[in-house]
């Protein structure tokens, strides 16, 4: 996959090696000359450029890129960066960084942005993943499809512990996707069973999120 990454900062370059590690084409594109530094990841492209500046990302290539990344540390950049490269380019896939929450408001479909990536929120969700059982934690949004990643921990005293998946009676816009019991990923099948300690995964809309709650017995 050929991905470009707009900012070449610290994030900006985290990303990049990670990406060039899984085997991914990658194209860093950075307006500040002191952040410049092709051999800190010397696989990937480098651009000196405005990522704002449409001729420029023209002259980059973005029309050829299959995903584009917004990672500066400017909320205003990376809308502009995000609305550019899907309404010219027409990139199937946008993901934003968003630095300050109360801009996250701002990072949806109507700027772009197929996933908005907000810090302070993923380390909120982490910790609240951790400490809570029993109540449903937001990991992460998905802007395109409008659903959100949560996930539930069962109590080891949970009254669920035997009963088959296809039992559960979640809502309609809601799906168990994976099922994290000690040092295992479990896709679920409808014969499986869960246990007391089991960490629950769903993919659900957000106006649902009380419906899980009350098929789990909470």
């Amino acid at each position: 996959m050929r991905i470009a990454i707009a900012g070449a900062g610290a994030v900006g370059r985290s990303i990049a090696a990670e990406l060039v590690a899984d085997g991914h084409q990658v194209m860093l594109i950075e307006r500040d000359r002191a952040h410049f530094e092709p051999h800190t990841v010397e696989q990937a492209e480098w651009v000196q450029a405005d990522a704002c500046e449409l001729s420029s990302l023209e002259d980059a290539g973005m029309q050829l890129c299959d995903v584009v990344i917004a990672a500066t540390g400017d909320d205003k950049v990376n809308l502009v960066v995000s609305l550019l490269a899907k309404t010219e380019f027409a990139v199937k896939r946008v993901v934003a960084r968003v630095n300050n929450p109360t801009n996250e408001w701002l990072f949806t479909e109507s700027w772009g942005v197929d996933v908005a990536v907000s810090t302070p929120r993923i380390l909120s969700a982490l910790v609240e993943e951790a400490v809570t059982v029993g109540d449903v934690v937001r990991l992460m949004t998905l802007r395109q499809g409008q659903a959100n990643l949560v996930e539930i921990t069962l109590p080891a005293d949970t009254p669920l512990g035997g009963v088959a998946v296809n039992t559960l009676r979640l809502p309609r816009d809601a799906a168990l996707v994976t099922i994290l019991r000690g040092g295992r990923v479990i896709v679920p099948t409808p014969d499986d069973t869960l246990e007391g300690g089991d960490e629950l995964l769903f993919v659900a809309a957000a106006d649902v999120e009380q419906e899980i709650r009350s098929a789990l017995g909470y």
